[in-house]
């Protein structure tokens, strides 16, 4: 077997490797795609739609509907790439828009925070594992929420208007985050739930994600010497 195609048994739900042995974590990532909806929504009636940011954001998180889904139904190592991988490009993009859109600095502070994140997320992992140990596959998202909690308070202490959306979107990750390390196979919600909790983990992050393309649009406007060379080019 290739593999790409190695099956991949992670989740409650799943008790063969058939393409709808998960129907709850498979139909769950529907609430991507309806946040992705309702963000192009208020795009469209806050006129904010001409704004690359907020087409990449919205067409981010309609791939990571996409690809979870593929995942939770191919249940594979190919399919786990489309699952994973468009949630970190929407971490590192919102990360760099948070710096130079929120915080209105240069483009290349941006990119070095983008750029710093992935190494500094892993040794942070690596350093958190062996307290608290793998919290079934989430320590992986400990850094991000750390990151979304230290801007909240940031943006908080500039009164800078978005941090209630990035504070609120903070308390949705740890929400999601439980309800991802609960649904363990060796555990007892397993046992006692055998439709396992994952597909909460679905729903709150895309309602979490939604939230975050939303305060976005209506705190993010591009600064006037962006739009300007937008314009020039």
């Amino acid at each position: 077997m290739s593999t790409w195609t190695q099956a991949i048994d992670a989740y409650c739900e799943r008790v063969d490797p058939s393409f709808w042995a998960e129907p709850l974590n498979a139909v769950s990532n529907g609430a991507f795609l309806l946040a992705a909806a309702w963000s192009w929504s208020v795009a469209q009636r806050e006129g904010r739609t001409d704004d690359w940011a907020v087409r990449a954001l919205c067409l981010m998180l309609t791939a990571i509907g996409i690809g979870s889904f593929l995942f939770h139904t191919f249940a594979n190592r190919w399919s786990v790439m489309a699952d994973v991988i468009p949630i970190m490009l929407f971490i590192l993009l919102y990360l760099y828009l948070t710096v130079i859109r929120y915080l209105e600095l240069p483009v290349w502070a941006g990119a070095v925070a983008a750029a710093a994140f992935v190494p500094v997320s892993g040794a942070l992992e690596a350093w958190l594992t062996p307290a608290v140990g793998r919290l079934n596959g989430s320590i992986g998202y400990v850094p991000t929420l750390l990151v979304m909690a230290g801007f909240a308070v940031l943006l908080g202490l500039r009164d800078h208007p978005a941090w209630r959306g990035v504070a609120a979107a903070a308390v949705l990750l740890v929400a999601s985050l439980t309800m991802r390390t609960l649904d363990d196979q060796t555990g007892a919600v397993c046992a006692a739930m055998p439709s396992g909790t994952h597909w909460g983990w679905h729903v709150l992050n895309g309602t979490l994600l939604g939230l975050l393309i939303v305060t976005f649009i209506r705190h993010g406007a591009r600064p006037e010497t962006e739009a300007e060379t937008g314009a020039a080019t």
